[in-house]
């Protein structure tokens, strides 16, 4: 099997990253992701040179919107900033020919009707701009999450899809296996239970955790340090058949480490 491999990068050289790692991918931020700054491209050339240079390296991009971001939100001084923001990154990142941008699929608040929040989600597709594809990640954590578990998965994917986006092609998925394992949904089974619900699996988040099934955790782990079997994520990667980014810690070169696990065992 020849599926493109990469892992999360520092943004001011992506290029330089993917080279380290030997990645045929890179995923990075555009900015800080703990705040609502107007994304911008880090690496000291330019977008123009990035995009030249990433292209005749055979280097995929990928860029992941701000963890601030939660379009689903009910209050207006969170959900607002969130739409104009993610509208922002996905116009920055078009620039750059990313092959798609990663977003949170958010929550709404303790003491709100969850279906709120699909409702914000399907006005946010309704009216934005798709230059380049949006992937919508299922979360670890939080429970009034609108991509925890495979349940609301399913109603955020019939709001998405109610949204009327004459690009909705351009609205994908992309699986988190530590998300999952913390969200108490079994590795084994989920790409099927997945591609019932969305027909499609655009990127893999290939990542082991260091908390135990169901923890509700979002910390990654190297595959072989973690509670995920690493034959699990092995699974997960080659029923889905979709590039995959590693966002495991990188002391000791931990990230190539995954990578060419994956490699060897793919193959």
């Amino acid at each position: 099997m020849s599926l493109k491999l990469g892992a999360h990068v520092d943004q001011e050289d992506p290029l330089a990253e993917a080279a380290d790692r030997g990645a045929d991918l890179v995923q990075f931020f555009l900015g800080n992701p703990q705040d609502y700054k107007a994304p911008k491209v880090a690496y000291a050339d330019g977008e123009e040179a990035l995009r030249e240079r990433a292209a005749a390296a055979g280097v995929d991009l990928y860029v992941h919107a701000p963890y601030r971001l939660n379009v689903a939100n009910t209050n207006n001084r969170i959900r607002i900033p969130s739409r104009k923001l993610l509208q922002q990154t996905l116009d920055k990142a078009a620039e750059i020919d990313v092959k798609g941008v990663i977003v949170h699929g958010g929550h709404v608040g303790d003491e709100d009707d969850p279906e709120a929040g699909f409702d914000n989600w399907r006005k946010c597709i309704e009216r934005a701009e798709l230059p380049v594809p949006l992937l919508i990640e299922n979360t670890a954590g939080g429970e009034n999450a609108m991509a925890r578990q495979l349940e609301r998965i399913e109603r955020l994917w019939e709001a998405v899809q109610a949204s009327g986006n004459d690009r909705l092609e351009n609205v994908g998925f992309c699986l988190d296996t530590c998300h999952f394992h913390a969200a108490g949904e079994e590795l084994p089974s989920i790409v099927e239970k997945v591609l019932a619900i969305t027909g499609r699996i655009d990127l893999v988040h290939a990542n082991g955790s260091r908390d135990e099934f169901g923890s509700g955790a979002d910390r990654h782990a190297n595959f072989e340090d973690g509670h995920i079997d690493p034959a699990h994520i092995v699974a997960v990667v080659a029923a889905a058949g979709a590039p995959v980014v590693v966002e495991t810690p990188n002391a000791d070169h931990g990230q190539k480490t995954d990578i060419d696990y994956l490699r060897s065992h793919l193959n």
